[in-house]
């Protein structure tokens, strides 16, 4: 078994490579968690997006065409897999 020993020379080297792919991550501009400034929506805000009543959308999440979370009791959906 061969072993490799990490120098201090080779974590700073690591760090700043892990620090450059963050900042480009950061900057993305095309990020959609940047252009909607939220990663979930709630129900309501669904709701009022596509213009559909409270029953409608608990519909579409038993039938299955609306994906969502459901973290404690709050419902949450991904703003790229509404439909």
């Amino acid at each position: 078994m061969k072993i490799d020993i990490a120098t201090k020379e080779d974590l700073q080297v690591f760090k700043t490579e892990l620090l450059e792919e963050i900042k480009k991550l950061l900057s993305d501009p095309k990020s959609k968690q940047q252009e909607t400034g939220k990663k979930w929506l709630k129900s309501h805000q669904v709701q009022r997006l596509l213009g559909i009543s409270p029953g409608t959308l608990q519909n579409l999440r038993i039938n299955g065409t609306m994906p969502y979370t459901k973290i404690g009791g709050i419902i949450l959906y991904n703003p790229d897999e509404i439909v």
